[in-house]
């Protein structure tokens, strides 16, 4: 499958460069010259990463990459901001204080050779791909912010979004494809058991981990019966949780981390 990357510049002579560049390594690139351009791409496309450089007016380079930042379906992608060259005039390229409030991966002034920028690019992919993606869902955001802080702290480990009750569970994995999603059992709108069930049911792969303080027998055998690959305590949250999403991208048995009280 073709990694799809989104370049977002005014400089054709430097968008077309790098596109055929990346084209040759099997990468499917989208351009964009505008911020309202970039914004409906990315809310239409799943991308593995996003290029982006200047634009006029000069802010709306900073103001998309806030944007992008500060989406949950989009706050972990992948970016890499390229500026204009010292000397390319008021109008162009990023602010001082934008760069030093920037969140990217990588960042590049214009280069006139495009080799060391697409070894990057291929860099990030290779990471980003070997790690496991995951999503949360919990409707206690306490809950939700010690998982985090928790899996931020894996290398192997990516949080793709959040969720807060069953049907945001079963929007965002078919909008993030995780390959854990860590579900909760008791929330509003529709629990996590029947939110499973319909996640097993558009999306095989996916393994669904339970995460409950409900670590009764009833409890579990529910959560087996519908199709849960394990069942976590969340008192025992820490390393277990750890180790069975581990267990759970490797493995190809159904269900096979159950750790009950």
């Amino acid at each position: 499958m073709k990694r799809r990357i989104l370049i977002v510049d005014q400089d054709d002579q430097f968008t077309v460069r790098l596109r055929e560049e990346l084209e040759k390594r099997h990468c499917k690139i989208f351009i964009a010259c505008e911020k309202h351009k970039a914004q409906e791409i990315i809310k239409i496309r799943d991308l593995q990463m996003v290029i982006l450089g200047a634009l006029t007016p000069r802010e709306d380079a900073f103001k998309l990459h806030r944007w992008i930042k500060e989406r949950p379906v989009t706050g972990t992608l992948p970016l890499i901001v390229v500026d204009t060259p010292p000397g390319a005039g008021p109008a162009k390229g990023w602010r001082r204080d934008e760069g030093m409030r920037m969140d990217a991966e990588e960042y590049f002034c214009r280069p006139g050779d495009l080799s060391g920028l697409v070894t990057v690019v291929e860099d990030l992919l290779v990471k980003t791909a070997r790690k496991i993606r995951v999503l949360l869902v919990d409707d206690h955001a306490v809950v939700r912010e010690g998982i985090r802080a928790l899996l931020d702290l894996q290398r192997d480990m990516l949080i793709v979004g959040e969720a807060v009750d069953g049907w945001d569970a079963i929007e965002k994995t078919d909008q993030l494809l995780p390959h854990v999603v860590i579900m909760d059992i008791v929330m509003p709108e529709l629990n996590g058991i029947e939110a499973m069930k319909l996640i097993k049911s558009r999306c095989r792969d996916v393994r669904v981990l339970i995460l409950s303080q409900h670590d009764d027998a009833d409890h579990i055998d529910t959560s087996k019966e519908a199709g849960a690959f394990g069942f976590i305590p969340k008192k025992s949250a820490s390393t277990e949780l750890l180790k069975a999403i581990r267990i759970a991208r490797r493995s190809k048995q159904r269900a096979r981390y159950y750790l009950s009280n």
